[in-house]
This record gives C-alpha cells, structure tokens and sequence, in this order.
C-alpha cells in the first residue's frame, strides 16, 4: 500500500533504528559445588558523580511511523460539519482558532502532519476531546463584493506546542460519521539555507466555492455572478481542498522523503515579508499557484535575484495579480472588471487584473521562464532535450512522449514577451486547445545570479506523482511510465536545487528558443 511506489520508497518505510545495551552475564554456581572461600572484601572508592541521563537520539521526522487513517472515509451531508482556521499559517507554538458548526451532536479534531512516513503520508500530532455540537447562524453576505463570509464565533482553542514545521489537515469526524478537512500551515520562522515550499493558500480560496460563490462563478455557475472578493473565513468546499491534495500533497511527500532540509510557508509571507526568502536555497511552487500579490512577486524576484534556485512545478502560475486586506483574510481580484477596482484611479501597481493585463502589463514570463497560453489541454509531453540535468537517470531519449501528462492548462516559451535567456526549453510538446495549434515547454535558465530556474509547463506534473495510486487511480490516464519519470525528474530539481546556485554546479542552458520557434 501507499501512494509512492515501491521502487520510490527506497526501503525506508521498513528502516529500524535500535539501541543495544551490552550486559555481563553471570554464571551460576552449581548446586554440587563445594563450599566456596569468602569473596574479598571490595575495594573503597571514592563516589562518582552521577551521570545525568542522556537523552535519546531524535528520530527524524520523516522516519517516524505514519497513521495511515487520516484519509476522509465519510463526506456526509452538506452542513453535517465543517470549519475553519482563523489563520492559514501559524509559527510552531502559536495557538490557531478552530469556528465550527455541525447539525450532529458533537464532533472531534484530530491533526494530521502531512509527510513521507514511511508511505503512510501522514502522522498524527494531536487530538482533541468531543466537543458539544452547535449549529451556527447562516453566512453574511457582502452585496458589493459578493463575498461569503462565514464569521462564526470561535469554538476551539488549538495548541501548536510541539508541532514541526509542515503542512497539516485537521479532520473534523461528527459524531454521525460525517468528516472534513481544515487545513494548516505551521510555518518556517527561517528559510536560511533550506529548500522552501510555497502552499498557494490565496488560489486555494479563489477556487473555493463554499457558499455559493469563489472568484470564478456564482449562482448558476456563472461568470457575471462571481465574487470579486473571496473571504478565508469560512470553510473549503471539495474543489478548494483539492488545490492541496491535488496539486500540493504529492511533492511534499517526496521532498520529505528525500531528507532535504526544508522550509514551509504560504503566499501571504511572501506578501508580507520581502526578506522571507533571504538565505534560502531553492523556493517550489507546488502545483497550482495562480494568484500573487505584487509584494510576493517582488519577494520570489529578489530571491532569484541573489541566488536563490526557483522550481514552477505548476502551470499558470503568477497569472493573477490580487491584493490582500483585512489582515490577509480577503482576497481581491477584479479579473476583467479590473475597471471597477477602487484602487484604479490612484494605483494602478495594485489593481487586481490579470499580471499581462492594463493598466500595467506586467506578464509573468520575466520571472517564471513560460507564459500561460491556454486550458483546456490534453496532450503527451515530448522530451526534446534527453541530456538535460534534469532528466538524468530517466533513461528518456528524444522525441520521448508520456501520454495525458500535459494539462488541463499549460505554459509555453513566447518570444514576443518578457523572457530571460539564454534559456532551454527541455521538452516541447505539439498540442491542440480550442482547434488551435500550439505547443506546452518545459524551460530552464540561469539567472546572472547563479540561480536556476525550472518551469514544467503543465499543471499535471505534481499530479502525476501519485498517478496509478491508491490516491489517484485514475490521474486523467496517466500511466507509471510517467509517474516514474516525473520522480525522478523532480527528485533531481529537489537534491540539485538544495545546493546552493544551480548555476555554481550544473550546466549551463543552451538556448534553443529561435530553433523551436523561429
């Protein structure tokens, strides 16, 4: 069982470590012996010391053993329970808020540390007792916005003493059988030196439908009804938390079990904090991380900027430009109403329209490599550079193709846009979206700083880590060829990127720009 295969595991699922104490053994006498001379008298010594005890070795996190129950067995009804977290990210230590509301009679919380574990992904860290059910008041609802808030009091108090750094879901299981998930990042205080994963909590809630309303549809599932606001204070639908389990889950698994030292923090640090990335190693952008903030763009810039490696392993990303308010727990983002902005007269750099997009076009390619060109795809990925660092040990050759593992959105190299070179494209990918001919790359390049940069150009990727799995059977028919190459593609960005400047240590991208694309 697990969802890594095992090939991926290495063994370590099964690793033991054991202290051995040596003992004297002593023999008895036996009982037809004669009688024995009186042993001497001992020796006076002086006393010793005592020794103060030693306390055992810690086990790494990632060798400890998992709870393979952690996953929902039980969605129940619409309303049976759901929650949330009053902050998306905490420093280890600090208490979060849990607002809950259930139609059972009581419910409990149980912690989950997202991770490797030996395949079980998970490990429990805390439970809580049962806590008396209540059904909360109905959701506010700002007619200006169309924003959903669910502004329920708080009913628990959770403790974080003794949590380590990561990614965690809180499973909420009522007393009828009906489970849900809040989740929660305990946050890095320091990215020094470590490889950091970024979760994308602002597009977690721009997808989030709970309520009726996310930033892409309201009632009737239409666009003219969307929110142009979306608050982090009310609970995740289904489609919300996919954008963790999904997107993100997979390649924390893998990064833990390689034994990386690593960092975690969401998209609202970078937003808040432009040296949150100072010092750290590499920076990875999980899945689907579509929606930034000016001040986070200019954070990840920097970074790349003094050295710091950046791995895109999505598609899309950094496409929507959003602000944060009310402490971070609302994300705005006027999309194509960008007009009815309030800040458009007075800061342009702030309104929330698409990066390319007036009133200053901005696109993403200058950082990230590729630029967003479309959804829906469905398409194999073509290797077009097998010798490439990145696919070393994959055994591909060029023209190599892996069905279905390019979608359902995609990025490609665009000339006629902001874009670094010299810069490689390592896979190029012939596609069709909307009966349009075009193309998905994998690109990479080096920035003057030393730093690598890797963008994968399909929002599969991530998903493709677990394809074939009890987790994804069914990941959109792609096969384990695939997800056997995208390991150990993504096992070489991890252990690459973790040195310091790929550009001290790699090779350096021959640009193939002008012989893919005139």
């Amino acid at each position: 069982m697990g969802t890594l295969s095992e090939e991926s595991q290495g063994g370590l699922g099964r690793r033991r470590f054991l202290r051995v104490a040596g003992a004297t053994a002593v023999g008895s006498l036996s009982a037809c012996a004669g009688p024995q001379p009186p042993a001497p008298a001992p020796a006076t010594l002086p006393a010793s010391p005592p020794r103060p005890p030693q306390a055992p070795a810690a086990v790494p996190e990632r060798l400890l053993p998992g709870d393979p129950g952690w996953r929902l067995t039980s969605y129940g009804l619409a309303g049976a329970v759901d929650g949330y977290c009053d902050r998306a990210s905490v420093l280890p230590g600090e208490p979060v808020g849990l607002h809950a509301s259930t139609t059972t009679d009581g419910f409990r919380v149980t912690a989950y540390r997202m991770g490797w574990y030996g395949g079980a992904l998970a490990r429990r860290v805390w439970r809580s007792g049962w806590i008396r059910g209540r059904s909360q008041a109905p959701a506010a609802f700002d007619y200006a916005t169309r924003t959903i808030s669910a502004g329920w009091p708080r009913t628990l108090t959770i403790p974080t003493d003794g949590w380590p750094e990561g990614a965690y879901l809180l499973r909420l299981d009522a007393s009828g059988g009906a489970q849900r998930y809040v989740p929660l990042i305990v946050r890095s205080a320091t990215t020094a030196g470590k490889t950091v994963l970024v979760h994308a909590t602002p597009t977690w809630q721009a997808y989030n439908a709970w309520g009726g309303y996310s930033l892409y549809h309201g009632p009737g599932q239409r666009y003219a009804t969307r929110s142009l606001a979306v608050s982090f204070d009310r609970p995740y639908d289904p489609t919300g938390m996919a954008k963790f389990l999904v997107h993100e889950r997979a390649v924390v698994a893998l990064a833990e079990r390689l034994g990386i030292e690593l960092a975690y923090l969401t998209g609202t640090e970078l937003d808040a904090d432009g040296q949150a990335l100072d010092g750290a190693a590499a920076v990875f952008f999980l899945g689907h991380d579509e929606y930034w903030t000016p001040g986070a763009r200019r954070t990840v810039t920097r970074a790349r900027d003094t050295g710091t490696n950046l791995a895109f392993l999505g598609a899309n990303t950094c496409y929507r430009r959003i602000r944060l308010e009310d402490g971070g727990r609302t994300v705005i983002c006027y999309k194509t109403d960008a007009g009815r902005d309030p800040v458009y007269a007075t800061r342009p750099d702030l309104v929330t329209a698409d990066y390319r997009a007036n009133p200053l076009p901005d696109p993403e390619s200058s950082l990230v490599g590729v630029y967003y060109d479309g959804y829906p795809a469905d398409a194999p990925y073509v290797v077009t550079r097998p010798g490439h660092w990145v696919f070393a040990g994959t055994g591909v050759k060029e023209g190599d193709a892996f069905p279905h593992l390019v979608g359902v959105e995609y990025d490609r190299v665009d000339p006629s846009v902001p874009t670094p070179r010299p810069l490689e494209i390592i896979a190029h990918s012939p596609l069709i979206c909307g009966r349009r001919a075009t193309n998905a790359d994998t690109a990479y390049y080096t920035a003057p700083s030393g730093a690598g940069v890797f963008a994968s150009g399909t929002m599969r990727w991530a998903e493709a880590l677990m394809a074939g799995t009890a987790d994804s059977p069914r990941t959109h028919g792609i096969d384990q060829r695939a997800r056997r190459f995208v390991t150990t593609a993504t096992t070489n960005l991890l252990r690459s990127f973790a040195r310091g400047p790929a550009g001290e240590h790699e090779p350096a991208p021959r640009d193939n720009v002008s012989a893919l694309y005139g």
